[in-house]
């Protein structure tokens, strides 16, 4: 049984809260151990704000860069098929064949930081035509009205957004865009048990 996705509970906590979503995503609620909720809250939310308050900085791409490793490493203690790669800035980009869209078409997932008045973590789980199925852990009442943005209600487990492809690609400071292409963030997932790797077309 898989759970639905959940969402933060405070202004900073976009980095764990996105990847315990991603772990839930990729794997049955029986498989998650409860030691790797915990790490991933002691590793996250590093950040200092200008005033030193440890967290109130969200979490740094130093920490998430580290939580690839650091999950990479847990699959081989724990057996927990789970594996993460990081992308190079000039990789992260949605293109029909990129690494990003190929992973997601094949059951995998990405974490990606976006702009939202800031910079934000968020879940890529999935491709619908011209739009990228996310989940967004800032929880928001009312419908954004941004062209090219819509709210999904019915798939908890898997998003509550679709994003155009373009406005993910925007270098402009833009709801949802990945941003310029120097500071792009990007960490693909995947349960390799189930990882549908005859549907790639290029090997990763």
């Amino acid at each position: 049984m898989k759970t639905p996705l959940s969402y933060q509970c405070t202004e900073y906590d976009c980095g764990p809260t996105t990847l315990l979503n991603a772990v839930s995503f990729l794997f049955e609620r029986k498989q998650i151990a409860p030691d790797l909720i915990k790490y991933i809250h002691m590793y996250c939310l590093d950040g200092f704000n200008h005033r030193g308050e440890i967290g109130k900085s969200g979490t740094s791409c130093m920490a998430m860069s580290f939580m690839g490793s650091w999950l990479n490493q847990y699959r081989r203690m724990r057996d927990l098929p789970i594996r993460c790669e990081s992308l190079a800035s000039d990789e992260i980009h949605i293109s029909e064949n990129s690494r990003i869209v190929g992973c997601l078409q094949c059951g995998g997932c990405a974490v990606v930081r976006v702009d939202l008045g800031g910079g934000h973590y968020v879940l890529l789980t999935g491709v619908e035509g011209d739009k990228i199925c996310l989940f967004d852990p800032y929880y928001h009442e009312k419908p954004y009205r941004i062209r090219g943005v819509s709210t999904v209600t019915d798939a908890p487990d898997r998003m509550n957004r679709k994003v155009s492809w373009n406005i993910l690609n925007s270098e402009e400071k833009r709801y949802y865009a990945l941003g310029e292409p120097e500071r792009r963030e990007c960490m693909l997932l995947y349960n390799t048990e189930t990882f549908q790797s005859d549907n790639m077309e290029y090997v990763i």
